[in-house]
């Protein structure tokens, strides 16, 4: 039987090189200590705010410095304990790291307090007086947005103070899953012994044509999570219970108001990504799985069976390097700069592939404002891993090139187009697969790969999204989030969805176990409006060529110096209304009909 290796054991070339953030531990904790000093020394700012333009522009000038530098340690902490969570120095460090970062935000509360406390108009004559401020012009006024929400100054500075206690949650949850959970190993249908994990079952045996090992894998990940639901369940009610709380203290009327109040984005927004799609995609993607039971010749297609392949005979493996041209073959379309980016990602480690114990599950991009992006990944060794890395990368050049373009303050845009260029670059790539071959059975092959980027937004992380909506409702009612609640919840999403076209166990209800973006705030709706927002963009490109590529540049660098909805506007869609939507939920019906013809 194959045994996962340690993180020592793994080849350095499928691992990221994070000398480039920091070269070594000793050089981060120095770093740690001098931005504690830095930080503490904004204290001559306190009570002074009032007196003028020019020192709210001094302030908030060292400000951004310390939080730029700030964001590159916390990031190198979060990068190693990614990489192996299991590692003592990596849990420790990550511990300090964000006790270090909650000092901070407790020293420098200080700040937002004394804005929003400044007179009425005061803002806007400074932003007159002086030109320093114009690149916090449109913080101060996102801040300014806050002032009825606003604690007193000691009550920010204390909640500042517990950051890291207020984010446990997220921490227990993380260390659990990935250093305490153990699964039994399975055998297939020749007997061949596997072994389990988190990241094995997630990225190879839940997409695997094997219905034994699938089937079994599954058996086991859902044993090993209903053993601990009950855990999960205190720790996610409490991740719950923190926003309500918090959206209570601040005067706002439900925990999703607060939380929607910094993506800038409306109630009606929210909802109508929600409600569109899950109301008229649910029968297309129940038609899609009743045309895999049938290709496959399954009895009953189970939860486990959800993404198993159609073609299984047509799924070739796919190394990182051929994985790696092929995307760059597809993203020369948007430019050389861009694709400068791609091929130093490509070819400088900025990229870890591989699988070891303690890793992270899933995949992820983090760009520390000053250096490169880093991207984590389980190679798969398929072609769903590699749309998985097209995504990233959309990430890395994405955040990239806002950070060339933007200050530290204005780089992040809102979380509601933050999936636009990530899934721009998987339509991307499966119009060029799509462009090389005419033969039948590859048409199908490359109509399949995008059905599995739609399904992952539109359906994987939408249901998490309608989920959210239930359990934050049921919170706000004041009904306890046990773990069978939780599943019950989950359950009913599943329920909705699907209807009686898959065969849906218990362990389908302990799918809330699975994913960290339950501890991130209103996130995984937003895969769905970024994917409807490029959807939209990518085919305006077919239609306009140039142009368009050129106005999607832009809309990148312009980071977060405009609201979501300006952003897609500026590309050419209009998010405040559900045509874009359901015109991707067309053009999803649109391919299952040409799928159905294909088999």
């Amino acid at each position: 039987m194959k045994q996962r290796r340690l993180r020592e054991e793994v080849p350095v070339e499928l691992t990221w090189n994070l000398k480039e953030l920091f070269t070594s531990v000793q050089a981060w904790e120095d770093e740690l200590e001098d931005i504690q000093a830095v930080a503490s020394q904004l204290e001559l700012y306190k009570g002074t705010l009032h007196t003028g333009a020019i020192q709210l522009a001094n302030c908030l000038e060292e400000q951004e410095a310390v939080l730029a530098r700030s964001s590159r340690a916390a990031a190198y902490a979060r990068l190693r304990f990614s990489e192996d969570s299991t590692n003592p120095l990596n849990q420790a460090n990550s511990a300090r790291s964000g006790d270090v970062m909650s000092g901070i935000g407790a020293a420098i509360s200080f700040i937002r307090s004394e804005i929003l406390e400044l007179p009425e108009g005061t803002v806007e004559g400074y932003l007159k007086e002086e030109a320093r401020l114009e690149p916090f012009r449109k913080s101060l006024y996102d801040l300014l947005e806050t002032k009825r929400h606003k604690l007193s100054a000691e009550t920010e500075a204390v909640l500042a103070s517990l950051g890291e206690v207020l984010g446990a949650p997220y921490t227990i949850y993380q260390r659990s899953k990935l250093s305490d959970l153990a699964f039994d190993s399975v055998q297939d249908a020749e007997g061949v012994t596997h072994p389990v994990s988190f990241a094995l079952f997630e990225t190879d045996y839940e997409f695997s044509a094997n219905t034994a090992l699938r089937r079994a894998s599954y058996q086991s990940f859902s044993k090993t999570l209903a053993m601990y639901q009950n855990t999960f369940a205190a720790v996610y009610a409490t991740e719950v219970k923190r926003q309500v709380v918090t959206a209570r203290l601040r005067g706002y009327d439900s925990a999703t108001d607060m939380l929607l109040q910094p993506q800038q984005v409306t109630k009606e927004m929210y909802n109508n990504i929600h409600d569109v799609i899950l109301a008229e995609l649910a029968p297309h993607m129940r038609r899609l799985m009743q045309l895999k039971k049938k290709v496959l010749g399954l009895d009953q297609l189970l939860f486990c069976d959800l993404k198993a392949p159609f073609d299984p005979d047509f799924n070739p493996p796919v190394t990182t390097e051929e994985a790696g041209q092929t995307i760059l073959d597809a993203l020369r379309v948007m430019g050389p700069e861009y694709t400068e980016l791609m091929e130093q990602a490509l070819s400088e480690r900025w990229i870890d592939y591989a699988d070891n114990v303690g890793k992270s599950t899933g995949a992820f991009c983090a760009s520390p404002y000053g250096k490169h992006s880093y991207i984590l990944i389980t190679w798969g060794g398929n072609m769903r891993s590699a749309f998985t890395l097209a995504h990233e990368l959309g990430h890395a050049g994405h955040l990239m090139l806002a950070a060339r373009n933007q200050r530290y303050t204005n780089f992040r845009p809102s979380l509601y187009f933050i999936e636009a260029p990530s899934t721009m670059n998987e339509l991307l790539l499966a119009e060029h697969i799509l462009k090389q071959s005419d033969e039948p059975r590859m048409k199908r092959w490359v109509i399949l790969q995008i059905l599995n980027t739609y399904y992952h937004n539109f359906v994987t992380h939408l249901l998490e999204g309608d989920m959210q909506r239930r359990v934050y409702a049921a919170a706000e009612r004041g009904e306890a989030l046990t773990a069978k609640k939780l599943s019950s919840l989950k359950g009913e999403v599943l329920s909705e969805f699907w209807g009686d076209t898959v065969e849906l166990d218990s362990g389908a209800n302990l799918t809330w176990m699975r994913q960290p973006h339950y501890y991130m705030g209103l996130y995984p709706y937003t895969y769905a409006a970024g994917l409807t927002a490029s959807t939209a963009v990518a085919q305006l490109m077919k239609e306009e060529g140039q142009p368009v590529v050129d106005r999607w540049l832009n809309v990148l660098k312009a980071g977060g110096t405009m609201s979501p909805l300006d952003l897609m506007k500026l590309a050419g869609v209009d998010m405040s209304e559900a045509r874009p939507i359901q015109s991707a939920v067309s053009y999803i019906g649109s391919m299952i009909d040409e799928l159905e013809k294909l088999f």
